[in-house]
């Protein structure tokens, strides 16, 4: 009980203290994200010894679950950011961003893991595909905020946004592909994945997400027309969406971040106007609070002994990952993605992909299921040096875009 509340206090603390000048910080070099991730390496063991989840119980299961309720929150946040009309209108795009680009940054991960470090060709594309997806979390500060809403297009703006939350779930496929590779013959493992993993973990997570999103909102509309709802149950709703989701996703076995963003997506449906504003707002705030406390257990949880094995391959695969992966994939798509426009463009969607809390979260499940500590150790370097290359160059590279699209013709 003394290590919770110590927790409790110093989490606390650090949110009071961040939140300050929090204006400030995400116009500069080091934004929140950055340093709630260094506050916890300071307050971790290898420095004041104040935060040790291994004194709360078991550290894996514990990220793991602080990873589940951060990103349960940020997926509902992305999809109240996201256009009612978005995905009906973008289908084709983000099909391919999502299919395509998933594909290939996937691939190019695993190469460059194996390539680059002493990893099995499965066990590289297993930590490959954890580090595959855009981290809604991450990028939320990036596509949000007075700085972004001013100098980047919308269309950019809902671009990431749909990305980031569509393709957390979508990573379900590609990571328990090469799991299940792992842990059974190859015939078992194909047809577990096509008939457990792809049919019911995630098309039946999808639309039950879906219906589940529909009948809340339709709820909070019918419960407002009759006067039921006092006025500031409303900021908790979309809060007590998200985490009936995930939970009840995690209870039927299915994919729960899945579940979460199409619950998100179908409430967005029915909830439009000033309503949805209220929500959007209300859900960001509540996304912040969540994100600093996983940042900070992140910090707090660095394998140090982990990183001195990896050597200097591990920081050159982690290199390498942040500026090869997803470049390439977003040049050589750029063709098929209309809201792509132009060099500046190509080059602010190919660097802003950020690597953090799902990566955490496919990484604990997965190091807990095969007892492999060189996923976490792996999986931990990429996220601390994504969370710190793109945190520090959110706030600069958003005003150089800006200033390399200046005279294009305007945005819709």
């Amino acid at each position: 009980m003394h290590h919770l509340d110590l927790f409790a206090a110093l989490l606390g603390a650090a949110i009071l203290l961040l939140g300050l000048p929090s204006r400030w910080l995400q116009e500069s070099p080091a934004p929140p994200t950055v340093l709630a991730l260094f506050l916890g390496i300071v307050l971790g063991p290898e420095v004041l010894d104040l935060v040790d989840l291994a004194e709360l119980g078991d550290r894996t299961r514990l990220l793991e679950g602080f990873a589940r309720m951060a990103l349960a929150i940020g997926l509902v946040g992305v999809a109240l950011r996201i256009p009612k009309a978005y995905p009906r209108r973008n289908w084709r795009e983000l099909g391919v961003l999502l299919a395509g680009g998933m594909l290939l940054m996937w691939a190019i991960t695993t190469l460059l893991l194996w390539l680059l470090l002493p990893l099995p060709p499965l066990m590289a594309a297993l930590v490959g595909a954890m580090l595959t997806a855009t981290d809604p979390v991450a990028a939320s500060p990036i596509v949000t905020g007075a700085l972004a809403e001013k100098m980047l297009p919308e269309r950019l703006r809902n671009l990431i946004s749909a990305e980031s939350g569509a393709n957390d779930g979508l990573g379900y496929l590609i990571v328990f592909l090469p799991f299940l590779f792992l842990t059974r013959p190859a015939h078992e493992a194909w047809s577990h994945w096509l008939l457990s993993t792809l049919l019911y973990d995630v098309v039946v997570a999808t639309l039950g997400g879906l219906a589940l999103g529909v009948v809340a909102g339709r709820l909070l509309v019918a419960a407002e027309r009759r006067g039921l709802l006092a006025s500031q149950w409303r900021l908790v709703y979309t809060v007590a969406l998200a985490l009936l989701a995930a939970g009840g996703g995690r209870l039927l076995g299915g994919d729960e971040l899945l579940v979460v963003f199409a619950a998100g997506l179908g409430f967005v449906q029915v909830v439009t106007g000033d309503d949805r504003k209220n929500e959007e707002h209300g859900q960001e705030a509540v996304n912040r609070f969540f994100a600093i406390p996983v940042l900070i257990a992140i910090g707090a949880s660095i394998p140090w002994d982990g990183w001195l094995r990896l050597g200097v391959p591990g920081l050159l695969a982690a290199a390498a990952i942040l500026l090869l992966r997803r470049l390439p994939t977003i040049a050589l798509l750029q063709p098929w993605l209309p809201s792509v426009r132009g060099r500046a463009d190509v080059l602010f969607v190919g660097w802003f992909g950020p690597i953090a809390v799902s990566a955490v979260y496919y990484a604990t499940l997965m190091q807990h299921r095969t007892g492999e500590s060189v996923i976490w150790d792996v999986a931990s370097l990429v996220v601390c040096a994504s969370v710190v290359a793109h945190g520090m160059t959110a706030a600069p590279f958003t005003r150089s875009h800006a200033r390399r699209a200046r005279g294009a013709a305007p945005d819709a």
